[in-house]
Order: C-alpha cells, then sequence, then structure tokens
C-alpha cells in the first residue's frame, strides 16, 4: 500500500465512524465527492485493501515469458558470470552480455531487461569506481603571489583562416588571488609561447613570485646522467629564464591542482570563440590584436575579484637584466684548440683577442645565446661572474666544398666556399720553426695540465696514472 493509499483509508475510516462528512472528505483527499463517493463506496465493501490497484503485484502483460527468462540467466550463469575469485572485473556487464547473447545465441535481449534479470539473479552489482576526492585549495591572499600559466589548443577560428580548420594554442596567465587573466595565441605551446606570454605579464604586472605549471617536458627537464652525478639542478630554457627572473615553477601533479586555468579554458572556449565569430576574424594575428584591445580587459572586470590582501607581491625586473640574456635560448659548449665553438651543425670561430684572449682559452666553457630573431652571442664568464662577449665569425663544418651560414651575428646566411688545394705545400721542417716563447710555453703547459685534469675525471685516476707511466717508458727507451 503507497502513502497516498493508506491516507485515502485513514480519512475514509474517519467518514465511516462519523467524525467528518463525505464532503468534508473529498476537500481533505483533494478529489472530486463523485470520486470520494466511489472511493467510499470500495471501501465499505472491501475495507482498505480494496484502495489498493487493481493491477498492484500483478504481473504485466507484455514481460516476456518466465521460461525464456529462465534460460537467459542460465546462459548468462554459464558462460558470462566469469570466476568471482579473480575480483569483481570478471562478471560480463548486461550491456556486454546482451551482445553475446545475440551474436553467440540469436537471442535478443533489451539491456534494461537484462540488468533487471542479472541483478535478480545476483550475477551483476554496478562496481563504483574509487575516484580520488580533491580537497579545496583556497585562493592565495596577495597578488603576484602564485600565477598558473597552461595552454589550450582548439579550432579557435572555426575552420576561418586561409588553411581551413587549423588548431592554435591560446597561452593563458591567471592570477590565483584575483582571477586577472593575459593570454596570447601561438601554434604550439613552445618555449618561446611561453615566454611572450610571460613577457607581457611581466611589462604589464612586474614579475610574479611563483608560476603554477603542469608537468610537460617545456617546464620540467630530465636530467642527464651527468647531472645526477654532479648533483647540479636541471633547467629548461624556460625554466632558465624563470631562474634569471627570481620566479618559483611549481610544479602540479594533476590538472584539478591548477583547476583554475582549467576552468578558464573552458570559459574561453565559450565566450572568446563566439565573440572572434563576431568579429569576422581569420588570423590568429588578428585575434591577438583583439585578445589586446577589447577582450581581455571586458574579461577581466567581468571575472577577477579582489584580492585578500592589499598587498601586492609582485616585484620589479633587476634593471641589470637586458631582455636578450633572459629571453634567450642558453647552451654551454667547450671552446675547441681551433677556438671553433660548435652547436647544431655550425660553426662559431672565436677571434682570439680582447676579451678572448684575455679570458678564454681551448677546453673553456663558453655560453652560447641565441634570441628569438634569431641573434647569436658568445659569451664567456670570468671567474668574478662577469660575463664577456666575444667576437665571432662563422665557419663552414664537415668536409662540403660549400655551406650556407651567416656572415655576422643575425645577418643574411652567405655562401662560404671551401677549397682543398691539389697540392698542399709541405710541412716545415722542425729546424725551420721558430722557437717558441716563454709566454707560448707556458700556455702549453697550461693546456696539457687542464687536459690530465679532464682525462683524471672521465677516465679514472687509475687510467690516467698508467698513461703517464708508460708515456716516461716510451721517453726513456729513446721511442
Amino acid at each position: 500500500m503507497s502513502s497516498r493509499e493508506f491516507k485515502r483509508g485513514t480519512v475514509l475510516t474517519r467518514v465511516r465512524v462519523g467524525e467528518v462528512s463525505l464532503v468534508e472528505a473529498a476537500r481533505m483527499l483533494d478529489l472530486s465527492y463523485r470520486q470520494a463517493k466511489r472511493l467510499y463506496a470500495r471501501y465499505k465493501r472491501g475495507g482498505a485493501k480494496a484502495l489498493v490497484h487493481g493491477n498492484a503485484h500483478r504481473r504485466s502483460n507484455h514481460a516476456r515469458p518466465i521460461e525464456e527468462q529462465e534460460r537467459v540467466v542460465a546462459l548468462v550463469r554459464t558462460h558470462y558470470s566469469g570466476q568471482a575469485a579473480q575480483g569483481p572485473h570478471q562478471r560480463f556487464g548486461p550491456t556486454l552480455a546482451a551482445e553475446h547473447l545475440w551474436e553467440d545465441h540469436g537471442i535478443l535481449v533489451p539491456v534494461p531487461t537484462l540488468r533487471r534479470w542479472m541483478r535478480a539473479a545476483e550475477l551483476w552489482s554496478p562496481v563504483r569506481r574509487q575516484t580520488r576526492v580533491f580537497r579545496r585549495r583556497e585562493r592565495r591572499a596577495h597578488f603576484g603571489e602564485l600565477v598558473q600559466l597552461d595552454g589550450s589548443f582548439h579550432d579557435w577560428l572555426e575552420g576561418r583562416g586561409p588553411a581551413g580548420p587549423k588548431l592554435g594554442c591560446l597561452m593563458t596567465l591567471i592570477d590565483d588571488a584575483t582571477g586577472t587573466t593575459l593570454g596570447r595565441f601561438n601554434a604550439q605551446e613552445t618555449t618561446w609561447g611561453a615566454a611572450g606570454v610571460l613577457r607581457a605579464w611581466i611589462a604589464a604586472h612586474g614579475v610574479p613570485r611563483a608560476l603554477y605549471v603542469d608537468a610537460k617536458s617545456l617546464y620540467v627537464p630530465l636530467p642527464t646522467a651527468m647531472e645526477k652525478a654532479r648533483g647540479v639542478a636541471a633547467y629548461t630554457q624556460f625554466g632558465r629564464m624563470c631562474a634569471k627572473l627570481g620566479i618559483t615553477l611549481i610544479v602540479a601533479k594533476t590538472p584539478q591542482a591548477k583547476g583554475r586555468v582549467e576552468r578558464v579554458h573552458g570559459t574561453n572556449q565559450d565566450r572568446l570563440i563566439k565573440k572572434l565569430r563576431l568579429q569576422a576574424i581569420t588570423t590568429y594575428a588578428a585575434a591577438n590584436t583583439y585578445l589586446e584591445t577589447s577582450y581581455l580587459a571586458a574579461h577581466n572586470r567581468r571575472f577577477a575579484v579582489r584580492a585578500t590582501s592589499p598587498v601586492d607581491y609582485h616585484t620589479r625586473r633587476d634593471p641589470h637584466l637586458s631582455d636578450r640574456d633572459v629571453y634567450c635560448l642558453e647552451t654551454t659548449r667547450v671552446l675547441g684548440r681551433d677556438w671553433v665553438v660548435r652547436h647544431e651543425n655550425r660553426g662559431y670561430q672565436v677571434l682570439a683577442r680582447g676579451a678572448a684572449r684575455r679570458y678564454c682559452a681551448p677546453g673553456s666553457r663558453v655560453l652560447l645565446r641565441e634570441t628569438e630573431d634569431g641573434v647569436v652571442r658568445v659569451l664567456m664568464r670570468a671567474a668574478d661572474g662577469r660575463e664577456h662577449a666575444l667576437e665571432w665569425e662563422p665557419v663552414p663544418l664537415g668536409p662540403s666544398a660549400s655551406r650556407s651560414v651567416p656572415a655576422r651575428p643575425g645577418g643574411p646566411p652567405e655562401p662560404i666556399a671551401t677549397t682543398i688545394p691539389a697540392n698542399p705545400p709541405a710541412r716545415p721542417a722542425a729546424a725551420d720553426c721558430d722557437t717558441p716563447t716563454p709566454a707560448q710555453l707556458a700556455h702549453r703547459a697550461r693546456v696539457k695540465a687542464r687536459e690530465g685534469v679532464h682525462i683524471a675525471r672521465h677516465c679514472g685516476l687509475k687510467t690516467y696514472n698508467a698513461q703517464r707511466r708508460a708515456a716516461a717508458l716510451t721517453r726513456a727507451s729513446g721511442v
């Protein structure tokens, strides 16, 4: 008996004993007088049981035969129930079992019907997946204390570009305390894309205290065996830029940890796409202009909030750091004996004059810095930490007869021909050579000492001592 039928029985009982009239009972039950009269007549004939619907607990006229149900349940128990000892995932679910019943046995059973039969026979029970519960993290209290960075790939132009549908990456920075947002479109989520949006943020607000990023190789490096052995901190190119600016990189272990920037991606994919459509923008360059001039300002006015603390954690950038020293690809290379630095199949001939003659020697470590526009600089870091620019010229590498290399740093490439003479001049005899000066002898001694330390580090001290002993025996024997 349902609650409605129980209520009707209670009210009609009061009518039977004379407490209320049938008219008042109809009002209490929200029924018409005629319907109340019919129910009361049924109540007088059969009591409260007569108020129960006649189809209750009766088998449906459209129900499948009992024999078919028993046959299907037997097939599921025999072929698709699995072994309970091997875990809950051994059983076939109703959907998969219905597919196999049709494919293997030619029996077509709707999935809801089969689910009901399997539950009644205790052949299936839904397995709840253990989902990780994330605790809600409160906003940081200060503007600039933590800024989240991430890229969102999408067809932002909806195929309106000249090349048709094309994915673009919207690099987004959002302040954790206020929700202030800044973004730039790029082709991919690259070092230069991340550096460009960070550079725009610093120009607008200052240097933030920390960046919250995901564990992509763009932000998190894989240390080499040498770096692990030396205990040296490994940096990506973007991580090195942040280290120079004094920005701490915090790596999020899950996408939910940086949910603020993930949610703003969803907002942009809903609102920004429609606004770009209304503006009839067909290129990502025009989309960047629209972001800077209109969209971001309106977005921040609508969604940004006030920080808990009025203290701004942004700082000024070090004035001694130039853009070409910060926003660059930096690589450490070794200066060869021929004063050539090799990097990415290109040769840089360091001119042995000025700072190079004063601070460098073959085997020294130099820095190669390349900016986004392709300008390359070679620098030497002295013992006091000061950096000195070295003059260089491009040189061809390999035996090719002609090679295209840049003529000057950042200049256009010029072909440089290398010609090997048919009859090279003979090497002069030792007697014809000039006697080395004391300065040259001292330089050679320093180079040999440095090579000895290098061999001792990489080959081991025992191997180095063995080589020295063999050389001494060779000199003693006069060979």
